[in-house]
C-alpha cells in the first residue's frame, strides 16, 4: 500500500512538474515591495495580472506605498535576516525579485556590520531558501558601486570590480553567492547592477536621501541644498521603469541564468547637469551652495549596456531627462492635492 501511494504521489507530482505554467498566473515574490523600486516592481506585476507576495521589515519602506495596491497583494511583515520568515516566503513562488536591503553608501560606512548582515547574510537566506522552495528564478538587486574607483568608462560587466564602500562589497558578495548557487546547487540567478535609479515615490526626507527626490523637492520649495564637490561627478541615472522592464525580461529570458548585467541608460550626466535641468523644468533658480566630496563617492560612472540588450532584449526607454521631467511632475501633483 506504501509503495503504491509512493508511485501515485510521484505521478501526480509529474503532471504538475510537466504542466505549462505560462497557462497559470506566475507567481511573484518582491523582497523590500514596499521600498522605491520594490513597490514600482509590484505596481508592474499586479497590471500584468499575476500574483504578488511581497516581504518587507519597512526599516525604509513605507506602509502608505503598500496601501496602493489594496487587497491585491499577499504581505508578508518580516526581516530577510529571519531564514524561517524567508522560508515563509518563498513557499509556492515561481520567481523571486529580490531587492531587500539595508541602501546607501554612508550608511555602510557609519554601520558596516549592520550593511553586511541585512544584505550578505539576508541574500544568502534568499538563496538557501528559493534552492529548497524549487523557485525557478532569484533576480538580485546589485549595483554600479561594484565597479568602485576604476576610472575606465563605460562600465562593462567583465571589468574586475573595486568597492570603495561596505555597500559595495555587500553587493559583490550577493553576486557572487548567486553564482555558486547557479553553478553549485542549480538554482538560476541573474544579477542586475543598477545605476542610480530614480522616479516617484523616492523619499527625499530621509537622513540617507537620494540625490534626484531631495533635490526635485528642495529646489521647488526654495530650500537651502549643498552640492557635494563641485558638482562636476557624473552618473547614468537611470528612471524606474527602465529598471522595472530589466527585472521582468530577467525573469524569463533563457540562457542567463549566473550572469550579471548593467541596467542603465549608456548615458552620463553631472550632477550640475541635473541641478540645472530641475531648475529649468521647475522654473526655480534654487538656493544651492558646494560642499566636501562625499566620502566612498566615485567620480565618474557610466554603464555599457550593450550585454543587456544582445542577452536580454533589454533597451531603455526613458531617458534621464525624460524622467527628471516626471519626477518633477509627480512632486508638482503631490503638492497641488496636499
Amino acid at each position: 500500500m506504501a509503495l503504491y501511494y509512493s508511485v501515485f504521489l510521484f505521478a501526480v507530482q509529474s503532471v504538475f512538474m510537466d504542466y505549462d505554467r505560462s497557462t497559470i498566473l506566475a507567481k511573484y515574490l518582491v523582497t523590500g515591495g514596499a521600498g522605491f523600486i520594490g513597490s514600482h516592481l509590484v505596481e508592474a506585476i499586479l497590471e500584468r495580472g499575476d500574483f504578488v507576495r511581497l516581504l518587507d521589515n519597512f526599516s525604509t519602506g513605507k506602509r502608505e506605498t503598500i496601501e496602493l495596491f489594496g487587497s491585491n497583494v499577499e504581505i508578508i511583515e518580516g526581516d530577510i535576516r529571519s531564514y524561517q520568515i524567508v522560508r515563509q516566503a518563498v513557499k509556492g513562488i515561481d520567481y523571486v525579485l529580490h531587492q531587500g536591503a539595508l541602501p546607501s553608501v554612508p550608511r555602510s560606512l557609519k554601520d558596516p556590520i549592520t550593511t553586511n548582515e541585512v544584505n550578505v547574510s539576508g541574500t544568502l537566506n534568499i538563496l538557501e531558501a528559493a534552492r529548497d522552495a524549487f523557485v525557478s528564478r532569484v533576480v538580485f538587486a546589485s549595483s554600479s558601486s561594484v565597479y568602485g574607483s576604476s576610472p575606465k568608462l563605460p562600465k562593462q560587466e567583465d571589468m574586475l570590480p573595486q568597492p570603495i564602500s561596505p555597500y559595495a562589497v555587500s553587493k559583490l558578495a550577493g553576486e557572487r553567492y548567486c553564482q555558486v548557487f547557479t553553478k553549485t546547487y542549480g538554482l538560476e540567478t541573474v544579477a542586475l547592477r543598477y545605476f542610480n535609479v530614480f522616479g516617484p515615490r523616492q523619499d527625499p526626507q530621509s537622513t540617507y536621501a537620494a540625490f534626484i527626490p531631495k533635490f526635485v523637492r528642495g529646489i521647488m520649495d526654495g530650500s537651502p541644498l549643498v552640492i557635494d564637490g563641485d558638482g562636476r561627478q557624473s552618473r547614468d541615472f537611470t528612471y524606474i521603469k527602465n529598471v522595472v522592464k530589466a527585472n521582468l525580461l530577467a525573469t524569463k529570458v533563457e540562457g542567463i541564468a549566473g550572469r550579471v548585467f548593467n541596467v542603465a541608460c549608456g548615458v552620463s550626466l553631472s550632477v550640475n547637469d541635473v541641478v540645472n535641468h530641475i531648475c529649468e523644468v521647475t522654473g526655480q533658480k534654487g538656493n544651492l551652495s558646494y560642499g566636501e566630496v562625499r566620502v566612498g563617492d566615485v567620480s565618474h560612472s557610466m554603464a555599457d549596456v550593450h550585454l543587456a540588450e544582445q542577452l536580454m532584449g533589454y533597451r531603455p526607454e526613458i531617458s534621464a531627462r525624460e524622467g527628471l521631467n516626471e519626477v518633477v511632475n509627480w512632486f508638482r501633483q503631490r503638492t497641488e492635492s496636499s
